[in-house]
């Protein structure tokens, strides 16, 4: 029977040629395996990059990694009992490794008649040159990779390097401090996210304690999917997950339970305002928080019918005046020439709807010669053939005629009853999410811009703005939805309590977005959550565990620089809001799990706020460079692997993680993964898989009528970039004497 000290001198591999703090030379044996070490208890590949030896220490064996192998030339042989030295001088080689030092694994204590170890990061006492270096027993690799006690509750996956030894994490520590999932596309990253959110839930499953509701657990999780890639990856969750998308599945196919995503626009602060509108910050920012506040107060300016008639309609005397400032392009040839034509219907529609509504003589009047000159001028503009009506080309005459005619209605004389608009009583705070109808927010604006002589035309342009987005019928079903949540409604949806009531996992499908309006709702979602999750913890004492999943994350936290002289767009206002949960959401209670392919692309403050990486494969130089200076552990020889990881291998590291690791992620079943799978293309080109094609129904989903409309009857006017919503010094088109 072998005795312990022959047998671990027997696990002896080589001696320290060279100590420095971050790195060990290593002379290998010429009896050291070559490929694979049979004396360890079990087969164990040996020598290999990023593998794991020990080097007999005071405190305890130094775990070293290996970060690279080599052969060198030596001087004098090395060879058992040989004492030729002095006579034989033939240059020999040897196998060198280089180790980086990672901790200190100690014999915590004794299970049995087997040591149970520890690893503890750093390193106390070095060794000297000469020491012994060996291979780790089977119980030593489970000490160094394998965590114990709270680090232990959830398994991701099994380390590749160490035997197949379970490779645990501590959700307190992966979600409590942010986490970021990197990685190129293929390489296996949203399973990844998967599986980590499913196997914490499957494990908090298994602890509940005795009388709790079964199966329910007190988690809220919500993740963002721009892509629509998570709609099934937990539909067996039942009730417990939800998915919330732009228009809802009806069908069911893709289990849970689907509603709509309702992020009411009364919710929104002023900031989320200028970037869904675009307005400039000298005059139509001021104007339009003005008018938010009075409809937030109910303190909002009197109004008529003949107000609204001389406001409505100077808007559209500056927007033909752009047309006329534009030139021919914009009103006499194709394709503008329809629009134009169109805008100048829509006008005469509203001169009809004004005319019944006024009742001031002067006013009516003019209304109605405008309405009645702009349609004689239309029709002798328009022939009609076989039912069909074409549209031709307009004169700078036509347009300012029409201009006279609404200059005409702008200066009918008031009424002596007609109120003055008056301000509204301040408000201590005038971001407060108080409900206010939507529908009179651009009417309340043209009624601002009359408190300020010389407003009107700046104010115009962002007035119709408006009007038209919330007209759209992509964006309006989400921001300004029938039946709309209270925000403690909205809050409960998404933050439930602890009844076991409530949804554990909210998915928010944002593929059919607009993305004129993406980044204000991801904005406005996620500060709505941070700032609900403070407010809590202020009224209660406690924070609310709760994490946001943010699936393609460069998308939303961009990196890049604010200008305080630049309008912020919406993209950088959402990048603000995760930078700043991103700073002190874990004081709240929330934590963030980014996921993206570009991790060079991210904000710095977000990238650097997250204490646990998950590496899978970067191919590129960028990437890496950008991920080394990062993270918390610069070890050369384990980022140099990033670029070769096979998919579903990642490496682990950070607060979660005592060392870096290399795991094989654990298998999800087919149903349970994210709808990211690479596309079949040679399937489809070989009619081995069928595709399905209706344009017809994508077209009509995607317009919402039975019909493509007419594009141009529903979009701004071609040329409203001229306003000076889009302009850095604020200044609309210049007005002509009257």
């Amino acid at each position: 029977m072998t005795k312990p000290v022959e047998w671990i001198a027997g696990l002896t591999i080589g001696t320290i040629e060279s100590v420095s703090p971050a790195e060990f030379t290593v002379v290998l044996d010429l009896e050291a395996p070559q490929a694979t070490a049979l004396n360890t208890g079990s087969p164990t590949a040996f020598p290999r990059i990023n593998g794991y030896v020990l080097v007999a220490g005071q405190a305890g064996s130094i775990v070293g990694q290996i970060t690279w192998l080599g052969i060198e030339r030596s001087p004098f042989p090395k060879r058992p009992g040989l004492k030729d030295f002095g006579l034989v001088d033939l240059p020999y080689p040897l196998r060198k490794m280089h180790l980086t030092p990672i901790g200190t694994l100690t014999a915590s204590r004794r299970v049995g008649a087997a040591a149970e170890f520890g690893l503890e990061r750093g390193v106390s006492s070095f060794p000297s040159v000469g020491d012994a270096v060996s291979l780790p027993s089977l119980e030593e690799i489970r000490g160094i990779v394998e965590s114990t006690g709270k680090d232990a509750r959830v398994e991701i996956g099994r380390s590749p390097l160490a035997r197949g030894a379970r490779i645990s994490i501590d959700p307190d520590k992966l979600f409590g401090r942010h986490t970021a999932v990197l990685g190129n596309t293929g390489s296996g990253k949203s399973c990844t996210v998967a599986g980590l959110i499913r196997w914490s839930l499957q494990e908090a499953r298994r602890t509940l304690p005795e009388g709790a509701k079964p199966g329910r657990t007190n988690s809220r999780f919500i993740v963002l999917d721009p892509n629509g890639e998570y709609r099934k990856a937990f539909q067996d969750f039942g009730d417990e997950v939800r998915v919330l998308q732009v228009v809802p599945d009806t069908s069911g196919s893709d289990g849970g339970s689907q509603d709509l995503f309702k992020i009411p626009a009364w919710m929104w602060n002023a900031q989320e305002w200028f970037a869904f509108t675009s307005a400039a910050p000298k005059t139509q920012q001021p104007m339009l928080m003005q008018a938010l506040h009075n409809l937030r107060t109910g303190g909002q300016a009197t109004t008529t019918p003949e107000k609204h008639a001389r406001a409505l309609f100077s808007t559209y005397r500056v927007l033909i005046k752009a047309k006329i400032a534009a030139g021919p392009p914009a009103y006499a040839e194709f394709p503008a020439l329809k629009g134009c034509h169109n805008i100048l219907q829509r006008m005469c529609d509203d001169l009809s709807s004004s005319q019944v509504a006024c009742q001031a003589g002067a006013i009516k009047a003019a209304l109605d010669d405008a309405r009645n000159s702009t349609l004689q001028m239309l029709d002798s503009r328009c022939n009609v053939s076989k039912g069909t009506r074409y549209e031709q080309p307009l004169s700078e005459k036509d347009l300012q005629d029409v201009v006279e005619k609404l200059n005409a209605i702008t200066q009918a004389p008031k009424p002596a009853a007609d109120p003055k608009p008056v301000s509204s009583p301040q408000l201590r705070n005038p971001d407060s999410p108080l409900r206010f109808d939507l529908a009179e927010l651009p009417d309340q604006l043209d009624l601002v811009a009359e408190l300020e002589p010389g407003t009107a035309q700046h104010v115009s342009f962002l007035s119709f703005r408006i009007r038209s987005l919330l007209a759209d019928g992509r964006i309006r079903p989400v921001i300004d939805p029938e039946g709309a949540p209270t925000l403690a409604e909205w809050l409960t949806e998404f933050l439930p309590g602890g009844d076991g009531a409530g949804v554990t996992i909210n998915v928010l499908d944002l593929s059919l977005v607009p993305s004129e309006v993406v980044h204000v709702l991801v904005s406005a979602a996620a500060r709505l959550l941070f700032e609900g999750l403070q407010r809590h913890r202020r009224q209660f004492g406690k924070e609310l565990p709760t994490v946001i999943v943010l699936e393609e994350a460069h998308s939303f936290v961009h990196e890049g620089s604010d200008d305080a002289n630049e309008v912020p767009t919406a993209s950088q206002m959402c990048r603000r809001t995760f930078e700043k949960i991103a700073r002190e959401g874990r004081k709240f209670g929330l934590g963030l799990v980014l996921s993206s392919q570009r991790p060079s692309e991210l904000s710095q403050t977000v990238l650097a706020q997250c204490n646990t990486f998950v590496l899978h494969r970067l191919v590129n130089d960028r990437d890496q460079d950008y991920v080394r200076r990062l993270v918390p552990d610069l070890l050369g020889g384990i980022f140099a692997e990033l670029p070769s990881l096979p998919s579903q291998h990642a490496i682990l590291l950070g607060w979660a993680s005592p060392v870096p690791k290399l795991v094989r992620i654990n298998d999800l079943p087919f149903d349970q993964r994210p709808n990211s799978a690479d596309p079949e293309f040679w399937d489809v080109w070989t009619r081995k898989g069928e595709r399905a094609t209706d344009w017809t129904l994508v077209a009509s989903s995607w317009t919402g009528t039975e019909e493509s409309p007419d594009v141009e009857e529903q979009e701004p006017p071609e040329d409203a970039e001229v306003g000076p919503s889009e302009s850095p010094t604020d200044e609309g088109p210049e007005e002509p004497p009257e």
